[in-house]
């Protein structure tokens, strides 16, 4: 007989992450879900939107609800790679360098508005982002289990910014885009701003799992079934990606993999210990989306990266 997993505590966990989330954003549903299916997942995730749209917002609160050290950079034009990582300083005491640790040392970082920092700033989190350590003067230092990284980025002004290399952008699990809010959300919004000046401050939101139990959580993504049918979906939709004519560059086999490891977070919460194609349609689109490079005309055309991926899915036939 099957053993199925019991996914309870895990349901009450995220399910109290979610309210304490609604609590304080007002809609945003689909991008709370996917950020949560990139922590779950174990990986690095890009947020993009217009200014006033609560990215900051809603990376600060996840960072909050989970009990592990956090920082944030906000990056600029003038941040060093010393900045981020930090610097080795000499001690007049001992007349030895000691190192400093910089922000990147903690265990959930925010990196507001990436794309204002220069490209040697940039590629600092290089190896910080893929290896989960960073080499300073010849020594490695190794960061912690749950190392995350949310990085913010604002797609519609561009003076003062850096375009994100595709090698960087392709070390992100997944880049969720944050729209505007429904006018019945923004009644809301506004409702709550009338109602009360004070709104719920985020140093009071209280932590709502510990480190150790989001190891517990992504070890459960071992237990998720996936069929056969499925990861042969998920990659003839990758193959797609590499023979349309409206893609330059398509998606490598590390998009495969994240779009199986989101794929299974996300299973997990809808609360169900199996993926169905519907898990794979939600997530591949925010992980294909970053990955791709259109081609010329193409963009003339007025096409984005994510209406693309959504229509190479829609060519893909869905396994019964």
């Amino acid at each position: 007989m099957e053993t199925r997993t019991d996914l309870t505590a895990f349901a009450r966990k995220t399910g109290e992450i979610k309210q304490r989330i609604a609590e304080i954003i007002v809609g945003q549903t689909e991008a709370v879900d996917l950020l949560l299916t990139c922590v779950i997942a174990d990986g690095h995730v890009l947020l993009e939107g217009v200014p006033g749209v609560a990215k900051t917002l809603l990376a600060r609160l996840v960072s909050r609800l989970i009990d592990a050290r956090f920082s944030r950079v906000q990056f600029t034009p003038d941040l060093m790679p010393s900045d981020v990582l930090g610097t080795s300083v000499f001690n007049m005491k001992t007349s030895e360098f000691g190192f400093h640790p910089g922000p990147a040392f903690a265990d959930i970082v925010l990196a507001d508005e990436i794309n204002r920092a220069p490209a040697k700033t940039q590629a600092a989190l290089f190896e910080v982002m893929e290896e989960r350590q960073a080499t300073i003067d010849g020594t490695s230092y190794v960061m912690g289990d749950v190392y995350t990284i949310i990085a913010t980025q604002n797609p519609v002004e561009h003076e003062g910014t850096y375009r994100l290399p595709e090698a960087q952008l392709d070390r992100f699990l997944m880049k969720i885009t944050m729209g505007y809010p429904s006018v019945e959300e923004e009644v809301e919004i506004l409702s709550r701003h009338n109602a009360r000046s004070n709104f719920s401050r985020l140093d009071d939101v209280q932590p709502v799992i510990t480190k150790d139990e989001l190891l517990g959580l992504r070890d459960m993504l071992d237990s998720v079934v996936v069929d056969a049918s499925l990861l042969r979906y998920i990659a003839q939709i990758v193959a797609e990606s590499r023979e349309s004519r409206a893609v330059y560059v398509g998606c490598s086999p590390r998009a495969s993999v994240a779009m199986l490891q989101c794929a299974k977070a996300y299973a997990l919460l809808q609360g169900r210990d199996f993926v169905t194609p519907d898990d794979i349609k939600t997530v591949a689109p925010y992980v294909m989306q970053h990955r791709l490079q259109l081609t010329a005309e193409t963009e003339m055309e007025g096409f984005t990266p994510l209406d693309v991926a959504r229509k190479l899915i829609e060519k893909v036939e869905v396994p019964k």
